[in-house]
């Protein structure tokens, strides 16, 4: 552990102390003639820097990146520091999947659940900068994410005609996928429409898995062998306007979501062994779902008004969020359930900039969010009595925030505090149980320094806490029977407050730039499954039950040795303590996520990409199992034709050496041990041609408030699908 540690650390300040020809300097010749007539015929390239560090996000520069012309917003996110992005295209940020995704400023909640969708269809073009929010202060810190990820639109004054871009693609696992985004000017008002579908097909969505249980009291196993699918349709669409009312004053609104109806179909097979290995039965398991459908849809209504004051403004904001979810399930037996998710939530912001190097931002949040979920369950030639469980939950939160912004010199700081007031009742409307409620106070405190060293080197000072609130599959009561097992949820869960501090370094050149993040996590009473035997049935719920430590080293290596070529490394290395009294285990394990990366241009306009990521060693996110280290590469190659590179056409080979790639994870602690293995197609051998058009010329992009509403904070329920 420590020798890789200190491997690290020489290769990253070795690189970041190597000189390269920009970091040199020359004497320009006394004879200015001779220097001149040196020059004659040669061209000198500059670029802009590419990655900015700043005391509460990371940034990188799209428009300075020269792919930008030809490439999505998918193959941006490649090169964005502590973002990973694998082969079939799912996020990370900071190499985990807990986090918020912004458009302008504000919370996306389409986009934050279907990005590796929407972002496709955006052109690289149309996008100023990424911004990697690590420690958003306190007006978002309550919220419970470990970072957001903010995509900042074009933003200039003046706009000239319309804009836009199509996107289509095919794969040999039968999945096409086609998707328009369109901006356009009409008077003062300003419009952006995204639109695309998808249609999942039965190749792509099959999956085959094996689990093996072994029940420790009883000594008996189960065995099962599992297949399924879920082919449909899906769509999605984004419409954001804004209105220039005048100078001063201005009105942006937004309509987004996507909706899906899949066949989930398949069956499995159960075998049941004595501990001697003797049968003592088998049955197979054959299931149905014909209407199983999801959406998600989200308003948003921002007024921003500035003042003649540089810098002041105020801002009030509503967010409306519907979520429904519906499915019936029929094996041997017949199952139904609806899930429905509505919330309003209220913001004012208010941003005054006091004398010179000093700013404080202050204001107020409202969210009203209601929750409702119905389960019925009908069994056929069962002695088994159909049940029926209707269960409400309310939620109200009130919040408060200031925070105060400092500057001078090389100094940059921020601290922040955060009050909220939570108010849960839980109804149920068939009397089955008894009403409660639940009163809820959280201060939440958050602080940042940064010292600019020099023009390349930074070093930052980072302190934040955060609130985790269970959602309602979490809360839901409601006891979910299938065979061999049960599922409830506990109504009576609470908060969860998660500390970090870091002490993040940036080093940046021409050619090379380094960050590294040491930092520390600790989490007393982390929501966490409950998983014990009953006999041989398995049962699960849920408890703030968990005691979470986590020392980690994010890494991030950009380098460009030859002008067309480039390098990227992102690095995670953790060490992760789980512990529970109440379970009474504990589990540490050390583990490294990575992703290699490397890009080179060739003549005739071609592009050739390569990346590999996976996992060193064993990784876990719960106290009873792990995941078995894994690894997964792809190979691009691209070429732009027409003026401007406008089309854009891209091979894609993902694991082209391996046909099937398995996901095992191993069940180490508990009443119940074993081991399970999963493949999916899409994570093996598949070829994909993309083809992305361009036209249109337009120099500006919807406006939008500096700040509207995010609401980031629910843990397991509808909400927070992705």
């Amino acid at each position: 552990m420590k020798q890789l540690f200190i491997l690290l650390f020489v290769i990253v300040f070795s690189m970041g102390h190597a000189q390269t020809p920009s970091d040199t300097t020359s004497t320009a010749p006394a004879d200015t003639t001779a220097w001149d007539n040196l020059l004659d015929g040669v061209t000198v390239t500059a670029q802009r820097q590419l990655i900015k560090q700043e005391v509460d996000r990371t940034t990188y520069d799209v428009q300075a990146d020269n792919d930008s012309k030809t490439q999505t917003a998918m193959d941006m996110l490649r090169k964005v520091p502590m973002v990973t992005v694998d082969g079939e295209e799912n996020i990370l940020v900071r190499g985990n999947s807990n986090f918020k995704i912004y458009k302008n400023g504000h919370l996306d909640p389409s986009l934050t659940k279907n990005a590796k969708d929407v972002l496709k269809a955006i052109p690289a073009s149309s996008i100023k900068r990424i911004e990697v929010i690590t420690d958003p202060g306190a007006r978002e810190d309550a919220e419970g994410v470990n970072a957001i990820l903010n995509i900042v639109m074009m933003d200039n004054n003046r706009m000239e005609g319309i804009s836009g871009s199509l996107y289509g693609s095919y794969d040999n696992l039968k999945m096409p996928s086609l998707s328009a985004y369109l901006a356009a000017q009409m008077g003062k008002a300003i419009v952006s429409v995204n639109y695309g579908c998808h249609y999942m097909s039965k190749k792509i969505t099959t999956n085959n898995g094996y689990i093996e249980r072994t029940f420790l009291e009883s000594g008996n196993s189960e065995v099962v062998h599992n297949r399924g699918s879920n082919p449909g349709p899906m769509h999605y669409a984004d419409i954001n306007a804004s209105f220039d009312i005048d100078t001063l004053n201005l009105l942006s609104a937004s309509l987004s979501g996507y909706y899906y109806k899949i066949n989930v179909q398949g069956s499995a097979d159960v075998t049941k062994l004595d501990p001697m290995g003797n049968h003592i039965y088998s049955y197979t398991e054959s299931y149905y779902m014909p209407s199983y459908s999801h959406h998600s849809w989200n308003t948003r209504l921002n007024y921003e008004h500035r003042t003649h004051r540089k810098d002041e403004k105020i801002t009030f904001s509503y967010m409306l969020a519907l979520t429904r979810q519906h499915s019936d399930q029929e094996t041997t037996y017949s199952k139904k359930s609806r899930e429905r998710f509505t919330e309003h939530t209220l913001q004012l912001d208010y941003v005054r900039p006091l004398w010179e190097g000093h700013k404080l931002e202050v204001g107020a949040k409202y969210i009203d969010r209601l929750n409702s979920s119905l389960s019925e369950q009908l069994f056929y030639e069962s002695s088994l009595a159909p049940t029926c469980d209707d269960f409400n939950h309310t939620m109200r939160i009130a919040a408060l925030y200031a925070d105060y912004m400092w500057t001078r010199g090389n100094w940059s700081a921020r601290a922040g505090l955060r009050y909220e007031y939570s108010y849960m009742k839980g109804h149920y409307p068939n009397g089955k149980s008894p009403d409660f409620d639940k009163h809820l106070s959280d201060w939440v405190p958050q602080a940042s320094i940064k010292y600019q060293i020099n023009d390349q080197q930074s070093i930052r000072l980072v302190y934040t806490t955060s609130i985790n609130r269970p959602g309602i599959t979490y809360l839901n009561p409601a006891v979910r029977i299938y065979p061999g097992g049960e599922q409830f949820g506990n109504a009576q869960l609470g908060s969860v407050r998660t500390h970090s501090i870091g002490l993040p370094y940036m080093y940046t050149s021409s050619k090379l730039t380094i960050q590294l993040w040491p930092q520390y996590r600790f989490v007393s009473n982390a929501l966490g499954s409950i998983i014990y035997a009953r006999g041989d049935t398995r049962v699960q719920t849920y408890g703030n039950v968990i005691r979470q430590h986590r020392w980690q080293l994010e890494s991030y290596i950009q380098w460009k040795p030859l002008e067309n070529t480039t390098f990227v490394a992102n690095l995670n290395l953790w060490h992760r303590n789980y512990k529970s009294d109440e379970i009474g285990l504990e589990l540490r394990q050390t583990s490294m996520y990575y992703y290699l990366y490397v890009a080179q241009k060739l003549p005739w306009k071609l592009q050739v990409t390569a990346y590999t990521f996976g996992n060193i060693g064993r990784s876990s996110d719960n106290i009873y199992s792990v995941v078995e280290p894994w690894n997964r590469y792809a190979f691009t190659l691209q070429r732009s034709f027409l003026s401007d590179d406008r089309l854009t056409v891209r091979l894609t080979a993902n694991s082209p050496f391996h046909k099937n790639q398995h996901y095992k994870t191993r069940t180490t602690q508990g009443d119940i041990v074993g081991w399970g293995d999963n493949c999916l197609p899409s994570n093996g051998r598949f070829f994909r041609i993309t083809v992305t058009y361009r036209f249109g010329k337009l120099k500006n992009k919807v406006k939008t408030t500096d700040v509207t509403i995010e609401n980031d904070d629910l843990e397991g329920g509808i909400s927070r699908g992705k």
